[in-house]
């Protein structure tokens, strides 16, 4: 190993300490806010948690939620946020799955499959927050006009992606970076563009 390697390791190492040495402290105050925790869920800085009176947040076992500027390659400049809007909401993370300074936001539902990876600032949103109200003006939008979120497992969302309302992406399925996702992505399919073009993972690979 030469000297510009040994460096680096001993800055990973340095920091996996550091992240560990707080780690415990986040997770009490999930715990505190009511989020459920799984076995060897790993913050890599402080994530943001917030849970309506009478909502879920659930993390399965392994899952990794990335927050610290160091933590992904991209760098995190926002950390991991969760936050579920509503009595009945729910916001569900499967075993393996993780992300890095993304928004997940639910009025209803947003459930994500086992070992998905969430990229850097991606934003996954049920609702649109906020309808036309009366005489020009905007309303807040309630749970009634949320849509359910259903992500696959395996599946990879680029950075920056958005997934709105409603969406469903199957099994295995890679949505590109920067990629607005409004309609539903099939199983071992590609959604990249805005709006969003979805084709074949196999087509797009041989391409």
């Amino acid at each position: 190993m030469n000297s510009g390697s040994a460096v680096r390791s001993a800055a990973r190492w340095i920091l996996e300490l550091r992240w560990r040495g707080w780690e415990w402290l986040w997770k009490l105050e999930a715990r505190l806010r009511g989020v459920d925790l799984g076995r060897a869920v790993r913050f890599r800085g402080r994530p943001c948690l917030a849970r309506a009176p009478g909502s879920r947040i659930v993390l399965g076992d392994g899952v990794q939620l990335n927050s610290a500027l160091r933590s992904n390659p991209l760098g995190s400049t926002r950390p991991a946020t969760l936050r579920t809007l509503y009595a009945g909401a729910e916001i569900h993370l499967a075993p393996r799955s993780g992300l890095s300074a993304a928004v997940l936001c639910a009025a209803r539902s947003i459930r994500v499959g086992e070992g998905t990876i969430i990229g850097a600032e991606a934003m996954l949103m049920d609702t649109d927050f906020h309808v036309p109200g009366p005489s020009g003006t905007w309303a807040v939008a309630g749970p009634e006009a949320a849509e359910p979120i259903r992500i696959g497992r395996g599946v990879f969302i680029g950075a920056r992606a958005i997934v709105l309302k409603g969406v469903t992406i199957g099994d295995g399925a890679v949505v590109g970076a920067g990629a607005v996702v409004t309609r539903d992505v099939p199983a071992g399919h590609l959604a990249v563009g805005n709006p969003v073009v979805v084709r074949p993972l196999r087509a797009a690979n041989t391409a």
